[in-house]
């Protein structure tokens, strides 16, 4: 990690940083859609362990890495339920024609 010397520039880091969440999150979501087109259906799709697995092995690494893993808890659960929305509507989409 870089030592700042100004609050701008740990800005510019953080910004840089945020933009680099966003397209780990925008790659994550493209094999999101991708998945839904090996799943036979939306139980499959809601895969409670497979949730429970993802967000336990994200507060390890929280932990590992010394933040919070309730932090991490809570933002995977939020970018996972939204990603099961979004591939419960692919699914559906792909399974409709």
């Amino acid at each position: 990690m870089k030592k700042c010397k100004t609050l701008e520039e740990v800005r510019t880091e953080i910004d840089k940083i945020d933009d680099k969440l966003v397209e780990v999150i925008a790659e994550r979501s493209h094999y999101i859609h991708q998945a839904a087109g090996f799943k036979n259906s939306v139980d499959e799709v809601k895969a409670p362990e497979r949730i429970e697995f993802i967000k336990q092995k994200a507060r390890a690494k929280a932990i590992e890495l010394n933040i919070s893993p309730n932090l991490m808890s809570d933002l995977f659960s939020i970018m996972i339920d939204e990603m099961v929305e979004i591939e419960i509507s692919q699914f559906r989409n792909t399974t409709n024609f």
